[in-house]
């Protein structure tokens, strides 16, 4: 049986995003909160990073998805996946 997608939103508990700021090295005043799990990150964010090694980046592009539904934001989640697995950081 396939699960829909509310189905598997409602099937896993959310992470407060001062944890997941946290786990990235965000300081909690450089969040602006929008309730427990959204935020936006201060542009002064920028600066406190100007000293560390810039990241990698990796670009999805797609022209069409699969007919599973398999596309960029598929692709991304999995990539994501795959790196925490191996102990690296990353974020969507």
């Amino acid at each position: 049986m396939v699960l829909s997608d509310i189905e598997i939103a409602n099937s896993v508990q959310m992470k407060p995003i001062k944890e997941v700021a946290e786990k990235l090295g965000i300081a909690e005043d450089a969040l602006s909160l929008y309730g427990n799990y959204k935020a936006k990150i201060s542009a002064g964010q920028l600066e406190a990073l100007k000293d560390k090694p810039d990241g990698k980046l990796i670009l999805v592009t797609a022209i069409s998805p699969t007919p599973a539904g398999e596309g960029k934001t598929t692709t991304s989640v999995g990539l994501v996946d795959a790196l925490a697995a191996i102990g690296k950081k990353a974020v969507i």
